[in-house]
């Protein structure tokens, strides 16, 4: 996979067809689908604590609802 604009991320998105999609930043295609958000949510997060990436979860209109990060922080906080 070429790194690309978004490629330390994944996002949870919904997919026009019905459904929610994992889907590394940059990529074309979903590395995943899922019928519900919360079992796509739930693997989203196992796989970007994986790839140590940000994690942006789509609401149904398309927008960033949430966002966590797993080792790819760009705040420097200690605590």
């Amino acid at each position: 996979m070429a790194k690309g604009k978004g490629s330390g991320t994944h996002h949870v998105v919904p997919n026009a067809g019905g459904g929610w999609d994992i889907r590394r930043g940059g990529a074309d295609r979903a590395s995943a689908h899922f019928d519900r958000k919360s079992d796509a949510v739930e693997r989203a997060r196992e796989i970007s604590s994986n790839a140590r990436t940000e994690l942006k979860i789509h609401n149904q209109d398309g927008r960033i609802g949430q966002s966590d990060s797993h080792g790819n922080d760009p705040r420097n906080i200690k605590g």
